[in-house]
């Protein structure tokens, strides 16, 4: 500090002070008074911050690939309760799809465990997997959801396992979109049962969607009126590992995945099951 006294005038016995502190102030450079600049610790800021990104990176690289084992498994265990569900319609004495119904359908698509029911206001949701058939055999598999509301009270929930047989070319140009409206866009009824279905014309006519229905071991009655039908997107990019439209797998132009061999199979199972009940209860019948 610099401070300097001097006398205003003689025998006043005043004096002025005076007090210079600029002469001992340092300036700051721009990077030192935090203000842009390159600090001297940059490096080491860099690599801080280079690992935080890399640790990032890698923490959302493992919730993906989480996500999509979980999702992968989810469709594979829908595939192999489809499989169940197909086995145990069709092993019911009297009261599977008959043989007509399989010979002349264009696509089979199984919800297994839909949940109907609620709480004053009914409702349905589910998640399902489908087929169509091609020149060269049964497609690959394309995933949907299945969800609607319905008025009426009921309490209570109760798992469903579904069946839909896809009769006609109408029925599966609605089923090859990306999202139809049963009742709305597609006519629906309850499909018939047993051996034969020749007896029994009504199924024949324009119903585009047959329905087979079990609740706890036993067929009940469903309604899907007013069902939506969405294509699942998440299922489809888990299963094939990128987006596919449902058209394309249900057309044959996509490969059959591994996880659905079996599925497909029991697809084809099913009509061979029915035709052999059917020729053995003729047999019986003569």
């Amino acid at each position: 500090m610099n401070l300097e006294v001097n006398e205003l005038g003689p025998g006043n016995g005043l004096a002025a002070f005076s007090f210079r502190p600029w002469q001992h102030m340092k300036l700051l450079t721009p990077a030192e008074a935090g203000f842009g600049g390159t600090p001297k610790n940059k490096p080491a800021m860099e690599a801080v911050t280079m690992k935080k990104l890399m640790l990032l990176i890698a923490l959302l690289s493992l919730g993906s690939l989480s996500w999509a084992a979980s999702a992968r498994q989810d469709v594979t265990d829908r595939l192999d309760n489809s499989v169940t569900v197909l086995h145990e319609i069709m092993g019911a004495p009297d009261q599977g799809i008959p043989q007509e119904v399989l010979e002349n359908a264009k696509c089979v698509a199984v919800v297994p465990r839909m949940i109907k029911g609620g709480f004053i206001f009914g409702g349905k949701h589910g998640k399902g997997v489908a087929t169509c058939r091609t020149a060269k055999g049964w497609s690959a598999p394309a995933f949907f959801t299945i969800g609607g509301g319905s008025a009426g009270a009921q309490i209570g929930l109760e798992g469903v396992d579904l069946v839909m047989i896809i009769q006609n070319e109408k029925g599966m140009q609605h089923l090859l979109a990306s999202k139809f409206q049963i009742g709305g866009d597609a006519s629906v009824a309850a499909g018939p049962v047993g051996r034969h279905a020749s007896a029994n014309t009504d199924w024949k006519l324009d119903t585009e969607i047959l329905t087979y229905s079990r609740a706890k071991g036993a067929f009940a009655g469903l309604t899907l009126e007013g069902a939506e039908v969405i294509q699942d997107d998440d299922s489809t990019r888990a299963i094939y590992g990128r987006k596919v439209t449902t058209r394309s797998a249900l057309m044959g132009n996509v490969p059959v995945p591994a996880a659905a061999r079996a599925f497909l199979s029991a697809v084809k199972g099913a009509q061979s099951q029915a035709k052999t009940a059917a020729k053995n209860e003729d047999k019986t019948a003569d």
